[in-house]
């Protein structure tokens, strides 16, 4: 493929990406033609119940979610990478791909009126959302500091070495260029910051069957990749002390609630496997020399 090719695909990936999470921000998620869908996953879930139940089954805390503005939790999450991070006071933390503000709600309580919280986001509807629960966010907390920034994660819109952390909840996966990804957490990280991201992870290739019917339902588990490939591009962007942990009971914790998506790409694999057989959430800590 020519580099213009990947170029042209790569700017498809982004934009079927981007309206499928502009559905999100809006309306009720539908499965459509932008590949994104419905149901409690990494595209959404279908009420605030859903969202709320899947946040409390990987690790975030009651406390936590009755504190966040209304609608700010979609259901997007694939893992806790607020609490991976460990924050402290008067920390400046990123979050890539910060949708409606979850993360970013959570990281400014951690980080305080000292520290800043910083969501990046590609999609504007998005932005608009998670601008408006920044309003409710400081006038029940009193405090201001989180902003939202429109801008790609491959091409973040941060100075170089600005961030103590960097965070992500299910979002690089959905990168066509993971590899550039880690190079600007890299770069945006200051000397010594840490990098926390939850993530879709694929512990081995999926069947070709399976991978072409996920790749027109949800790009979520489409683009994922080994999670060899994924310590690989950490290392190769020049982060330390990476640090790789599993998650399987996340993805048997969706096919046990019956999401439609999971259970129809459950129901096409080879009998008796299970899809956390070959998806899984993906812990992964590192640091900046």
């Amino acid at each position: 493929m020519s580099r213009n090719d990947e170029q042209n695909k790569n700017q498809e990936v982004r934009e079927k990406v981007r309206a499928g999470y502009a559905s999100i921000a809006v309306a009720k998620p539908q499965v459509n033609d932008s590949g994104c869908c419905s149901g409690t996953s990494c595209c959404g879930a279908d009420s605030a119940d859903d969202a709320t139940a899947l946040a409390s089954a990987i690790g975030y805390a009651s406390q936590d979610l009755a504190s966040l503005p209304d609608g700010a939790n979609m259901g997007l999450s694939c893992g806790n990478p607020t609490a991976l991070a460990g924050l402290t006071e008067g920390e400046v933390v990123v979050d890539l791909g910060s949708g409606g503000g979850f993360d970013v709600f959570i990281a400014g309580g951690r980080v305080g009126p000292t520290g800043r919280a910083i969501g990046v986001d590609m999609t504007p509807e998005m932005l608009s959302k998670a601008r408006r629960n920044a309003a409710t966010y400081r006038e029940r907390t009193g405090i201001d500091n989180v902003e939202f920034r429109l801008g790609e994660i491959e091409h973040l819109p941060l100075p170089d070495n600005s961030a103590d952390v960097i965070i992500s909840n299910c979002v690089i996966n959905l990168s066509p260029d993971k590899d550039q990804v880690w190079r600007e957490i890299a770069r945006v990280l200051k000397p010594g910051g840490r990098v926390a991201v939850s993530d879709l992870a694929l512990v081995q290739p999926l069947p070709e069957e399976i991978s072409s019917m996920v790749e027109a339902l949800v790009g979520c588990v489409a683009g994922a990749v080994l999670i060899s490939e994924t310590e690989r591009m950490a290392k190769e962007a020049g982060l330390t002390e990476i640090v790789l942990e599993r998650k399987g009971d996340y993805v048997d914790a969706m096919t046990s609630w019956n999401d439609p998506l999971y259970a129809k790409i459950a129901a096409a694999l080879p009998g008796g496997a299970k899809i956390s057989d070959y998806v899984t959430s993906l812990n992964v800590s590192a640091r900046k020399v």
